[in-house]
């Protein structure tokens, strides 16, 4: 009795389903280093591109699928020339190349009109300027 005690407080939590934790959902409420990186190149990436100079101050939300590497959505805060903090949504693909290497590809990056709560799960939607 007490094996099948034990073996079942094993295998509970490899079958055990976390709420919203389903493709495109919230994947943690702390951001870790590599989402920060992944953020920070979003950022750097956009100013190269539209000359702006955004300044990175926090990540909001991340949410991650899996599409032939990792597609991250980003909800984050950064500020401009002004100072003036705004929120803005990153979409930036880590794709793979190979032997454990891979490439970042930010394949959008727009300003939020507002950024506001969805639902329970704390998931942010972002509505983009018109």
């Amino acid at each position: 009795m007490k094996s099948l005690i034990c073996l079942s407080l094993i295998l509970l939590p490899l079958f055990s389903v976390v709420e919203g934790q389903g493709i495109g959902s919230p994947t943690r409420k702390e951001v870790d280093e590599e989402v920060v990186v992944l953020a920070l190149f979003a950022v750097s990436e956009h100013n190269r591109r539209s000359k702006a100079n955004l300044v990175y101050i926090n990540v909001l939300q991340e949410t991650m699928q899996v599409v032939h590497g990792l597609l991250y959505r980003l909800i984050i805060s950064a500020e401009n020339d002004s100072r003036a903090a705004k929120n803005y949504e990153a979409v930036v693909w880590e794709k793979p190349q190979g032997q454990g290497n891979h490439s970042n590809v930010l394949v959008s990056f727009k300003e939020c009109k507002s950024v506001a709560f969805v639902n329970r799960l704390q998931m942010y939607e972002c509505t983009p300027m018109s």
